[in-house]
């Protein structure tokens, strides 16, 4: 189901007093991940902003599972829809070492041309159509 995973590791700077991940760094997480899958599918932010098109995410679902703590390894993966305008990325992060679930969540993000939402991107059409071929 997913098409996307890539490995990292939490960095002990990412921990707070209780010696797990802060919630607000999964995000750093989920959009690092979103990220490099873009860019391995040669989709540039840099490049579609020059070209006057903007995505960006208009909110976000987490569910909190189980806490990673310093030094954990863990696999981020994701899968992409489309409901309306919005594109959403299914992404889980999974502790590597017994594959628990972290946190699941669902960001949605829009795409702006020129200022004016636009109802799609080939590019990111495209992405859903790789994640649907998965299902079949």
């Amino acid at each position: 189901m997913y098409i996307f995973e890539l490995e990292l590791k939490v960095r002990d700077y990412e921990c707070d007093i209780q010696g797990i991940v802060n919630n607000s760094v999964y995000q750093n997480y989920l959009e690092h991940t979103r990220h490099e899958f873009l860019e391995e599918n040669n989709i540039s932010f840099a490049e579609l902003h020059d070209r006057g098109i903007d995505a960006m995410v208009s909110s976000i679902e987490i569910a909190y599972k189980t806490p990673l703590r310093p030094g954990d390894n863990f696999i981020s993966k994701l899968y992409v829809t489309k409901e309306g305008v919005r594109y959403i990325f299914h992404q889980v992060i999974c502790r590597k070492s017994d594959n628990k679930l972290v946190i699941k969540a669902k960001v949605h993000a829009v795409v702006v041309i020129n200022g004016k939402l636009a109802s799609s991107l080939p590019e990111f059409d495209d992405l859903v159509i790789r994640s649907q071929a998965k299902y079949e």
